[in-house]
């Protein structure tokens, strides 16, 4: 369960990543806001999976 959820974490953040970069090459404010909170979404949510690991060690 642990390591799916961190590659699903890690795609999200990449495309979050790619639609950034999307919004700045057309300057697209709302893409780039976009990109920047799928970001910060799969960041937090792999804190969450760090939290996780941490307490089943």
């Amino acid at each position: 369960m642990g390591t799916d959820d961190k590659m699903k974490n890690s795609a999200e953040g990449g495309l979050g990543k790619a639609k950034e970069a999307l919004g700045d090459a057309t300057d697209d404010k709302s893409l780039q806001n976009e990109g920047k909170k799928d970001q910060s979404k799969a960041d937090l949510k792999q804190a969450g999976e760090k939290v996780k690991d941490a307490f089943n060690k």
